[in-house]
């Protein structure tokens, strides 16, 4: 029996249905406005995507947005400059800077620029640090919205035997300390695979719950998953293009040899992907409460 596919794209459409309502509350009862601001250095096509999507996004759920475009020659002391006159804005409550950045900057000195309750990425130490110890912070993205789709699929992660493939600090790291957390979508038991691991069809042939991050595309195949796993597929890889010229992708996960043995599976694309932006307008929201003292 074909696997149940858990849809990023509904989900992230019912999560953003009850952000734009929120917003609609806040600024009839408070006078509030979430603002977000994205820093785009540089011409990468990529990025440039990225964020256009989540000023577009923000638009749409009545969050005020503002972008700044900076060529790829801007010196490291002009950004910083940037960042802080954000800080001291009170109209904007979140900052994002869309990575990466030219290699003449440091990406990591300004990411801790950010003031750590702007920092909707989640990627400052400080909530680095909170989200570690279980504490109340802001959750990197695409981790949250990994935790989103198994809670809202209904996924039992209490007492589940967790693999997750791939160790980087944005998705890796994170999801794989938010699962075997105390909480909600966690309890679980969590093993983490990477490029020095021997045997990783060992491991994730006990996985009931496998999330493959790790941007080799479809490294995971059928016979490499355990019968009825839930597999959460975060890759997004471009493996050619149609002849109109459109991008063709594929995920990590050999979608085709494993939909017939996992119980569920994220399609690539509209899985994980719909879910990171998502999540980035809940803290945009989550942030703009807690600088109100409203919860």
């Amino acid at each position: 029996m074909p696997a149940q596919i858990i849809s990023g794209s509904e989900t992230a459409k019912a999560i953003r249905e009850e952000i734009a309502a929120e917003v609609a509350r806040l600024k009839t009862a408070h006078g509030l406005v979430p603002g977000l601001v994205t820093i785009l250095v540089g011409e990468d096509p990529a990025s440039q995507s990225y964020v256009a999507a989540k000023n577009k996004t923000a638009h749409a759920l009545g969050i005020h947005s503002e972008q700044v475009t900076l060529p790829a020659a801007t010196s490291e002391a002009e950004l910083l400059g940037i960042v802080a006159d954000y800080n001291r804005n009170p109209a904007i409550h979140g900052i994002l800077v869309q990575l990466p950045l030219p290699r003449h900057i440091d990406e990591a000195k300004v990411l801790f620029a950010i003031d750590p309750d702007k920092d909707v990425d989640g990627f400052h130490p400080v909530n680095v640090g909170k989200m570690m110890l279980g504490e109340r912070c802001f959750l990197p993205c695409t981790p949250h919205g990994i935790l989103e789709l198994l809670q809202r699929s209904g996924t039992e992660t209490s007492g589940a035997e967790v693999v997750v493939v791939g160790r980087s600090n944005i998705v890796g790291k994170p999801i794989a300390n938010l699962m075997l957390q105390k909480r909600a979508g966690g309890n679980a038991t969590v093993t983490i695979c990477h490029t020095r691991t021997r045997d990783m069809a060992f491991h994730t042939r006990r996985a009931d719950i496998l999330i493959v991050a790790a941007g080799v595309a479809k490294m995971i195949k059928g016979d490499q998953i355990k019968e009825g796993a839930v597999i959460i597929d975060v890759g997004v890889n471009r493996i050619g293009q149609t002849e109109s010229g459109k991008a063709l992708l594929a995920g990590d996960v050999d979608f085709d040899s494993v939909v017939g043995k996992a119980g569920a599976i994220t399609p690539v694309p509209g899985g994980v992907g719909p879910m990171t932006i998502t999540m980035l307008m809940k803290n945009t929201l989550q942030a703009a409460k807690q600088a109100a003292g409203i919860e």
